[in-house]
C-alpha cells in the first residue's frame, strides 16, 4: 500500500521538500552543461593535436600559433566577457551558443596540451582534476559553512597569481612556475567550493525559464573554468612530456 506522505508534513516541510527538489534539478542542469562544454573542449583538442591539416591552421611547424590560432587563443576571452556582462541582455539559448563557441575555441587552445603531453598522463590528470573536483564540489554544495570571505581570498590569490605568471614570461624561472602551478591547484580547488555554493545560493525557485536558464548556463562556465584551470595547473606539475 502506497503512502501520501504529504498530508503528513507541515506547509513549511512541503514547501521545504519542494524548493530541495527544484534545488536538486537547477544543479544537475548546470552540472550537465559544464559536462557537454568538457566534452566538446576534449574532442575537439584531440582532433586539432591529431589531424594535421587541421593543426597546421591553428598552429605553426615551429611551434607557435598562425594568425587563425591567435585568434582561437584570444577569442575566449572576448566571449567570457561577452557573458559576464552581457548575459542579463541576452536570451537563455543565445548565452548557450556563447558558451558551446567558448567550449569549442578552448579546445583548440588546448590541443597544446595534447601535443606537448603524452596521452597516458593527459588521462592520469583528467580523473585526478576530476576526483578533486567532485569532492569539492560537494563540499561545497553540503556545507553550512559560509564561504563567501573564503571566496575573497581567493580572488586576490588568483590576481597574484595571474601577475607572477606574466612576469615569469620575461623571467623563465622554473621555480616560479612550479611556485605558481602549486598556487594554482589550490586556488582552483578553492573556488570550485566556492563557486558551487555561490551557485546554489542563486537557485531562486520564483524565477522564469529563461532567467533560470542563464543562471544554469553562468553557472556550468563558472564550474568548467574551474574545472579546466585545474587540469592544466595539475599538467603543468605532474604531467609526462612527449
Amino acid at each position: 500500500m502506497a503512502f501520501n506522505t504529504r498530508k503528513y508534513m507541515s506547509s513549511s516541510q512541503a514547501e521545504a521538500a519542494h524548493l530541495d527538489v527544484g534545488l536538486r534539478e537547477h544543479m544537475l542542469r548546470v552540472y550537465n552543461y559544464m559536462a557537454s562544454g568538457l566534452a566538446l573542449t576534449g574532442i575537439l583538442a584531440w582532433v586539432v593535436a591529431t589531424v594535421p591539416a587541421i593543426q597546421m591552421l591553428f598552429f605553426q611547424p615551429t611551434g607557435g600559433l598562425t594568425g587563425l590560432g591567435w585568434i582561437a587563443f584570444l577569442a575566449p576571452i572576448g566571449l567570457v566577457l561577452l557573458l559576464s556582462f552581457g548575459v542579463h541582455k541576452m536570451k537563455a539559448s543565445t548565452a548557450m551558443a556563447v558558451f558551446w563557441g567558448y567550449a569549442a575555441l578552448m579546445g583548440v587552445s588546448l590541443a597544446a596540451i595534447f601535443m606537448a603531453y603524452t596521452a597516458e598522463s593527459i588521462a592520469r590528470v583528467f580523473f585526478i582534476t576530476a576526483a578533486t573536483f567532485g569532492a569539492m564540489s560537494l563540499y561545497g554544495y553540503t556545507t553550512k559553512r559560509d564561504l563567501s570571505g573564503f571566496g575573497s581570498f581567493l580572488f586576490m590569490g588568483l590576481i597574484g597569481m595571474l601577475i607572477a605568471m606574466v612576469v615569469n614570461i620575461f623571467l623563465q624561472s622554473t621555480m616560479l612556475h612550479f611556485l605558481v602551478s602549486v598556487v594554482g591547484v589550490l586556488i582552483f580547488t578553492g573556488l570550485t567550493a566556492y563557486d558551487t555554493q555561490k551557485i546554489k545560493e542563486a537557485y531562486y525557485e520564483g524565477d522564469d525559464a529563461d532567467t533560470a536558464g542563464k543562471k544554469a548556463i553562468m553557472g556550468a562556465l563558472a564550474l568548467y573554468l574551474d574545472f579546466i584551470n585545474l587540469f592544466i595547473m595539475l599538467m603543468r606539475l605532474i604531467g609526462e612530456r612527449r
